[in-house]
């Protein structure tokens, strides 16, 4: 594998294969850059339960107090948790060590400044010029400050907020049952006691280990919840979690043990939120249509934006959204607990939801609006994108087309997203259509022009 796929530090921070690629010398340098950008101040830093967090935590301690901040180390917790004390606590920033749904070789930074959030763009310019300049700030012994820890706190704070948000009584009185895999990892022991003593469900929990290696891969989907499926079913449950890694990504299984379509999981919460309060809705440019259909309904009015989760918080912050996310990764993004994705306000809506209507989650599912949904990835070579992406401008003439993030084609019944990986040398393609038969025309015409952009294709 090229090593910028092993490593790579850019405007997202670092990440990488731990080892011989992300190593603590690395580590250090960049989090003294950190905290050189944001001054001698206070700084959360957490991670998650890979087996390479405690030496990088360490790595990280070293390079801010080099830099003469103040440490407030929060331990084992979710990001979203990580984010919601950052800014509840007035630090300067944060910094999770995780590498979210990446497979357990890799770790990395996440960045948050003094509002919990993604770096903006000028944000990542300075701090990447400070790291590639090597211009650190270097504290003097008077200037050295400590490292204090707080593991409590974040999470009283955190569930508090989710709790103010929802109808916490009626939930409790319904006691759920409720299946959970937290993947042994940050969420392993936040998201039962959540679950159980803040929302009064009866659990079923796998996976809920910290000190033990993540049984299954990071990324929590239909093809890797097939446990959590199971349990489900033998146990009666009304509804299954599956968190990834660091707890921001939330997967849905219904009644029957059926791991839902991530479109559906954010279109449930988004209607959950507009049933009772009105405004805009942001998600990406790849979340399904059925957003636009849900928020029409409610007189609200959806923006798009390219994909990530910075993009979709940005125009969020810009249009007073209510709601939004990206349904392409599970993420939701409920402001009136933090504009970031996270995974406990994401199952406190579900919950809700079901308490509010007594409907199932396979029920809630079906009244949503439907369309037909297909996705894949292909490779290309260097210097093809751009051809490739006008042949696909040129195969649909009378498409609408949108150039925000790579290529959108949209028709009358349904679009095609193509946009390019920004990390290996993929092509995504996304497809969805309001029959299953115009889907797989959709998708059977982009992967033909992916493979071969100078063939001419047919009608």
């Amino acid at each position: 594998m090229p090593r910028e796929h092993l490593l790579k530090i850019g405007v997202s921070g670092i990440r990488g294969v731990v080892g011989p690629f992300l190593t603590p010398q690395l580590t250090r340098a960049f989090a003294q850059a950190f905290g050189t950008y944001v001054g001698p101040r206070r700084v959360v830093v957490g991670r998650d339960t890979r087996a390479s967090g405690p030496m990088l935590q360490h790595a990280v301690h070293c390079g801010l107090l080099a830099a003469g901040c103040e440490v407030t180390d929060v331990g084992v917790l979710p990001t979203p948790t990580i984010q919601f004390y950052t800014a509840r606590c007035g630090a300067r920033g944060g910094l999770a060590i995780t590498a979210s749904h990446n497979p357990p070789e890799y770790n990395a930074l996440k960045m948050f400044n003094a509002a919990g959030l993604f770096f903006n763009h000028y944000e990542r310019s300075e701090l990447l010029d400070i790291y590639h300049q090597s211009a650190f700030r270097e504290a003097t012994n008077a200037e050295m400050r400590g490292v204090t820890r707080d593991a409590d706190a974040p999470v009283r704070l955190h569930i508090e907020q989710v709790l103010a948000q929802v109808d916490a009584e009626r939930i409790r009185a319904r006691r759920f049952q409720v299946a959970l895999d937290a993947v042994n990892g940050a969420g392993a022991v936040m998201t039962p006691h959540f679950l159980q003593h803040a929302l009064g469900c009866e659990l079923q929990a796998i996976s809920i280990d910290p000190g033990k290696p993540f049984p299954r891969v990071a990324e929590p989907g239909p093809e890797t919840l097939g446990d959590l499926a199971r349990l489900v079913r033998e146990q009666g449950c009304d509804i299954g979690f599956g968190q990834d890694p660091d707890g921001d990504r939330l997967a849905v299984v219904d009644e029957t043990g059926r791991v839902l379509d991530n479109d559906d999981v954010l279109a449930v919460a988004i209607d959950a939120v507009l049933a009772r309060q009105r405004g805009a809705v942001v998600v990406n440019l790849t979340t399904s249509s059925a957003i636009d259909d849900i928020a029409a309904a409610r007189g609200c009015r959806v923006y798009r934006t390219p994909v990530g989760e910075a993009n979709v918080v940005e125009t969020m912050l810009a249009t007073g959204a209510v709601i939004g996310g990206e349904g392409s990764n599970g993420g939701i993004i409920y402001p009136a607990v933090q504009s970031c994705r996270d995974s406990y306000a994401g199952m406190a809506l579900w919950l809700d939801r079901l308490a509010a209507t007594g409907a199932s989650v396979s029920a809630l599912v079906e009244g949503l609006p439907r369309y037909h949904r297909r996705s894949a990835t292909v490779g290309f070579e260097h210097g093809r994108l751009g051809p490739l992406m006008q042949k696909l401008a040129g195969r649909w003439p009378e498409a609408q087309l949108d150039r925000r993030d790579g290529l959108k084609v949209g028709f009358a019944d349904g679009w095609i997203h193509a946009r390019a990986s920004n990390t290996e040398p993929l092509l995504r393609i996304a497809v969805e259509a309001k029959t299953e038969a115009r889907a797989a025309e959709l998708f059977t015409a982009a992967e033909q022009v992916a493979a071969d952009p100078s063939a001419i294709l047919g009608g």
